[in-house]
């Protein structure tokens, strides 16, 4: 299920203040000498209907631009890879169903300038590319005539004709660095979802699924690929595996593991397994960070060891990691959220300088270059951005659990006076709320319109190690519902919060929760959930994405339908008192709006209060900006209706 904390909403115009443009950074890549910053930049405009389309943009490391690359007038652009010397990066373009491959090299004339080239064309999709060792090649995954964007998040394709009978297929292509032809490498019908470039250039690891890609994540098996097309097993272990990468020797990869709800959305143990083994060994990957109290996000091999980035608690930052077993060193954390193109940090090649894009509460995005661990700002364009919110962390004790959450209020709180609080239940749900800023999405709007918001990480969270993310398998909405409303709890001692007026909001498995919360609890006012599970039952054979839910609920609905039924606040819907507002996407594979549907029909159906908005050819995640705005309004709406 989708891990969004929350949709990007605009706010509603009367309750706008004079925010300004806000400059966004996105696909951040660092050359490997450390003299060059990459990113895709783009400007965004208050209550903006419309997107802005972006640039690639090139700094210098202290920040200061030296080229601004836009060879499509209305792509989107991603996918920003170095070439092992750093003279040369590639980068994605996508515009209505055709896909491109650019490279971009510096100037003979100017120096520091660049300069862009098209490399590739492919009617269909292109993202991650990499570089071979040597530099004579780049590889990238490629979806030919792809039928939708990649990803379960996306609206999903018109479900029309024989069903199931074309499903799009991600595989490694590689192309000549001078530019030519793909060459298809990994095999029609398997598809792949993260891959690595082995050292000597004649293959990859990766992990890959046969089918559709939207489902099979959660069964993909970590598999090498020869570029005559030969492929073979290296392991397939029980969990969920993010960040394949080849040793510099080629004799090892490493992996993230564990168990994770949704991919892209990376958290677990450190795992590494013999690059050479095959089916016939059944190789066993060893987790070289047990009993981690902190979830791992992204890795890469600097020489003999791995720089990792790590969420713990309520911060994030970066981590060294002996690959043989010795433990985690030199742990560097803040509490602020990290974003690059390959991982949450871009390293050089000698993994002792990287770059970032950086926010937190506080601060708006802004990149940040030096020595690992010792980051500092090098842009400048939004400073003169107001935070929106006093953000605070706090912890609690719940069950055998210490629990973090972060307790949001407005920037003026009058003495004497409570506040109404909105709690935020994030998606997942293996995920964690960090410390993002806030300009005009959903939360600066409540903030701004004199609510507290409560935003917890409960049990199935990232940030606490493996067992506290595990801590909610075929329990949905027990413990995890019990560490929230505790937490509830240690916010009104800190703060003068207003207990008979509290709303809950969630999205995806955070709607599921409000729509648990509601036929459970009569503890909030007004509730809102987007795009949630009503009856798992049912949604089991609804969704496009069912193996999500093995590790979770142990066995099918068809094998153990007790459990389903058990989690499914449909079957307690005569509890239900609190008013819901309730929204989805027409196009959602994730949670499809039968869901939410059958939700609002069992409301009507014993008199709660109700509204439901299905959006038109939206998906999982909401992308047209009409109808995030409109989305907006009706949310201030509805909480205003019942807690001002």
């Amino acid at each position: 299920m989708l891990t969004a904390l929350l949709p990007t909403l605009a706010l509603a115009a009367a309750a706008t203040p004079d925010l300004g443009v806000l400059h966004q950074y996105a696909s951040l890549a660092l050359s490997g000498d450390g003299q060059y910053i990459v990113s895709v930049e783009t400007i965004r405009q208050p209550n903006a209907t419309t997107e802005g389309h972006g640039a690639v943009v090139v700094r210098s490391k202290q920040g200061e631009v030296q080229a601004r690359l836009d060879p499509c007038a209305k792509c989107k652009y991603s996918g920003v890879a170095w070439s092992p010397d750093g003279k040369r990066f590639v980068f994605t373009g996508s515009d209505d169903g055709v896909a491109f491959l650019y490279g971009a090299s510096p100037e003979a004339a100017h120096k520091g300038n660049f300069t862009s080239s098209r490399l590739v064309e492919l009617k269909g999709l292109l993202a991650s590319p990499r570089w071979s060792a040597d530099g004579r090649s780049i590889a990238v995954l490629a979806t030919a005539g792809a039928h939708k964007e990649t990803g379960a998040t996306q609206a999903g394709a018109r479900e029309v004709g024989e069903i199931g009978e074309s499903e799009d297929s991600q595989r490694i292509a590689v192309v000549d660095a001078a530019g030519g032809a793909l060459k298809f490498v990994s095999p029609d019908g398997t598809f792949v979802y993260e891959y690595d470039w082995r050292p000597d250039g004649r293959g990859f690891v990766a992990t890959a699924a046969q089918g559709n890609g939207d489902n099979n994540w959660w069964v993909a098996k970590l598999q090498s690929f020869a570029l005559d097309g030969t492929a073979r097993i290296l392991a397939a272990p029980p969990m969920q595996m993010n960040f394949p990468r080849v040793s510099p020797d080629g004799r090892k990869v490493a992996f993230i593991g564990g168990l994770m709800s949704d991919f892209g959305s990376v958290g677990g143990d450190i795992y590494v397994v013999d690059s050479e083994s095959g089916e016939a060994s059944h190789a066993t990957p060893s987790d070289i960070t047990p009993d981690f109290k902190g979830s791992f996000t992204s890795i890469a091999w600097r020489g003999h060891q791995l720089v990792a980035t790590v969420v713990i608690g309520a911060q994030m930052g970066t981590a060294l990691v002996d690959p043989t077993g010795k433990g985690v060193q030199q742990v560097h954390l803040q509490s602020a959220t990290y974003e690059a193109a390959d991982g949450r940090v871009a390293l050089d090649a000698a993994g002792k300088h990287a770059a970032a894009v950086s926010q937190s509460f506080e601060r708006a995005p802004h990149i940040e270059y030096g020595p690992l661990g010792k980051l500092q700002p090098v842009t400048h364009d939004n400073d003169g951005q107001k935070p929106a919110a006093v953000a605070r962390s706090i912890s609690w004790e719940s069950d055998s659990f210490s629990v973090q959450g972060w307790l949001l209020s407005p920037l003026q709180v009058d003495p004497g006076k409570s506040y109404p609080m909105i709690v935020v239940v994030h998606g997942g749900p293996a995920s964690a709320v960090t410390s993002r800023y806030l300009w005009d999405q959903m939360t600066a709007g409540w903030l701004r319109n004199g609510y507290f918001v409560f935003m917890p990480n409960p049990r199935g969270s990232y940030g606490q190690g493996e067992a506290f993310t595990r801590a909610n398998v075929r329990d949905f909405g027990g413990g995890d519902l019990r560490d929230d409303l505790a937490g509830i709890a240690a916010a009104e001692k800190v703060a003068p919060i207003d207990d008979s007026r509290l709303g809950v909001y969630g999205h995806s498995y955070g709607g599921f929760m409000s729509m648990w919360i509601v036929t459970h609890s009569q503890r909030f006012k007004v509730a809102a959930a987007g795009a949630g599970v009503s009856d798992w039952v049912a949604y089991y054979g609804q969704n496009g994405i069912d193996q999500w839910m093995i590790p979770y609920f142990g066995a099918s609905a068809y094998d153990d339908p007790a459990v389903y039924d058990r989690l499914s606040p449909i079957r307690t819907i005569k509890s239900a008192r609190t008013p819901v507002f309730l929204y989805v996407g027409e196009r959602d594979v994730e949670c499809p709006s039968d869901q939410t549907r059958e939700f609002w029909h069992g409301l009507r159906s014993v008199g709660v209060p109700t509204s439901l908005f299905i959006y038109a050819d939206e998906g999982h995640s909401f992308h047209k900006p009409e109808n995030v705005t409109d989305l907006n309004r009706r949310l201030v709406d509805w909480f205003d209706r019942y807690l001002k």
